[in-house]
């Protein structure tokens, strides 16, 4: 038989757990378990979806340069084809918008192009120039202006100027060589005259005590430099520069215009005149527009547009190469650090 006192001679054991704690142990398991789950299964979700954008990215990217490359095939398989076959009869226009200039869409080569599609087409019966500029290049005047009178002998088409807002300058430089020259009573016609144009900055200098080291082999290298004094040889020389191409400018102008030139003393002084004037001067022929020309007349009333204005293929090309190229200068000055 057990003494009772046994009982009493053990009190170090740990009393045995019990159903509830075993199961919030479980519980606490299974919740963590839970968790780490759907921990995982998000960090797949998202590199699943990082992975899926990175793919829509690259097919986007794909995609607009295949579109890109389409627009440039179009552009390049359409431009200029209306005006390669013979067509019906018809007034031929082309216009000279802007600054006259090498690096324009006014510029000799841009407008020399578009006169001589124009005037090869068998179906054009006379060619209009349409004028709104306030001048530029003298060179790429002359330019044009001996283009027109060679096309005009070439294919015994007349050629009409019609000016709209201003026909000044240069491009009364152009205007000179065609047969009439037609303008609205308030467009501003003629500055028959040349300028070169700068800023003197030698005083101001002096007043802030900045010294201007310019280094020239030839003794009027730098007569232009606006730092630097313009000595009177040099203004001499400048000014002669002017007189002459001042004087070419007048000779094609009494060339092109003839007889019909008033005797004004300040025909050419560089003024200009509104349209009114310039038909009472000499200057143009009379009041027109392009419909009321080539109507009344070319006889040809349907005008068909030869000029050339750089197309969506030619942008994106030109920006396109000037990416490349930047990207080439910065990977060789990049090169060229490292080394």
């Amino acid at each position: 038989m057990q003494d009772p006192q046994d009982k009493l001679s053990k009190p170090d054991e740990q009393p045995v757990q019990t159903a509830p704690e075993s199961g919030a142990v479980t519980a606490a398991m299974a919740a963590q378990e839970s968790w780490a789950r759907e921990t995982l299964e998000k960090l797949a979700f998202a590199q699943l979806q990082e992975q899926q954008t990175a793919r829509r990215w690259k097919l986007g990217m794909r995609l607009a340069w295949l579109g890109i490359f389409v627009v440039v095939l179009w552009q390049l398989f359409s431009f200029g084809s209306a005006s390669t076959s013979p067509s019906f009869p018809h007034t031929a226009l082309v216009t000279i918008v802007g600054e006259i200039s090498p690096d324009t869409e006014a510029s000799a080569e841009n407008v020399m192009s578009a006169m001589r599609t124009a005037l090869e087409d068998p179906g054009s019966r006379a060619l209009i120039l349409l004028i709104n500029s306030p001048g530029g290049s003298p060179v790429q005047a002359g330019l044009i202006n001996d283009e027109i009178r060679r096309l005009r002998a070439l294919h015994n088409k007349p050629v009409y100027a019609v000016v709209e807002e201003s026909c000044a300058s240069a491009a009364y430089y152009i205007a000179v060589a065609a047969d009439q020259i037609f303008v609205d009573k308030a467009s501003l016609v003629g500055s028959i005259g040349v300028l070169m144009d700068g800023f003197g900055f030698t005083g101001l200098m002096d007043k802030l005590g900045v010294e201007r080291r310019l280094m020239t082999a030839g003794e009027n290298k730098g007569f232009l430099d606006p730092f630097s004094p313009q000595t009177a040889p040099q203004r001499q020389h400048a000014q002669a520069m002017l007189d002459q191409i001042h004087k070419q400018f007048i000779e094609a102008v009494r060339k092109g215009r003839g007889e019909r030139l008033k005797d004004n003393p300040e025909m050419f002084s560089g003024l200009f005149w509104s349209g009114q004037q310039a038909v009472d001067l000499g200057l143009a022929d009379g009041l027109g527009s392009i419909d009321g020309v080539a109507r009344d007349v070319v006889k040809a009333p349907d005008v068909i547009d030869y000029t050339q204005r750089e197309n969506v293929a030619e942008r994106l090309v030109k920006r396109f190469g000037v990416a490349v190229g930047e990207g080439s200068v910065r990977a060789l000055r990049a090169s060229a650090t490292m080394r």
